[in-house]
């Protein structure tokens, strides 16, 4: 089915704001990604950038966070799980030479003390990351205080793992993280994964292979 003109500038925007942050993408660059006349952009938008870049930013953290029962549910050892999720992500950022960070991480730290909008709608996203995952794992049988213990520790390590990662152009980072998380797991076993909701929203455009965690 063919995207709506708003859907295609939220797409944009969020593929734009994936690889130059907040401040590198400006309303001309959006519409020149979308398609739109920029004419359009302020028509579905009356908030201008910051609400395309809200609204962007929301729809992409919902994507993303769903996959973290996408790439965990085929595995019954959490260590092993936690392993394959590093490995999924270097993959990942080697095969798109070092770009595929989520739009989320890439605003996030850059507007945190500069536009309120923004940083409540990151904050909003990482607090939706955070429960979202913490449900799941308990729902595969791990105690709730650890199943937040484990959200948490992936979103953190992943977060400054694709940083260093991007930085360095290097896999390393994500990898090593993953060595030192996966063995203080290994032999914790999951129930049996719930069928992962199906739902387009799971592949921002634009990323090939989105982690869940940026």
């Amino acid at each position: 089915m063919a995207r709506s003109t708003r859907e295609s500038i939220l797409t944009a925007a969020a593929e734009l704001m994936r690889r130059r942050g907040y401040a590198g993408v400006g309303m001309k660059d959006i519409a020149e990604a979308s398609g739109a006349p920029i004419g359009s952009l302020y028509h579905h938008f009356r908030g201008g950038k910051v609400q395309i870049a809200r609204e962007a930013l929301t729809n992409a953290g919902a994507a993303y966070g769903l996959l973290i029962p996408t790439i965990v549910g085929e595995y019954t050892d959490l260590g092993a799980a936690i392993d394959g999720v590093f490995t999924q992500a270097a993959e990942d950022m080697a095969a798109t030479e070092f770009a595929n960070m989520c739009p989320v991480a890439s605003v996030s730290a850059e507007i945190a003390d500069t536009v309120e909008e923004l940083r409540e709608a990151a904050q909003h996203i990482f607090d939706a990351w955070i429960d979202g995952g913490t449900a799941y794992f308990a729902a595969r049988g791990l105690d709730a205080a650890v199943a937040r213990d484990v959200t948490l520790a992936l979103i953190g390590a992943l977060e400054g793992g694709f940083l260093l990662a991007r930085a360095l152009r290097s896999t390393e980072p994500l990898l090593a993280a993953g060595r030192t998380l996966a063995p203080q797991y290994r032999g914790v076993e999951l129930a049996a994964a719930a069928a992962p909701p199906v739902t387009d929203s799971a592949h921002p455009a634009g990323v090939s292979h989105p982690i869940g965690l940026p």
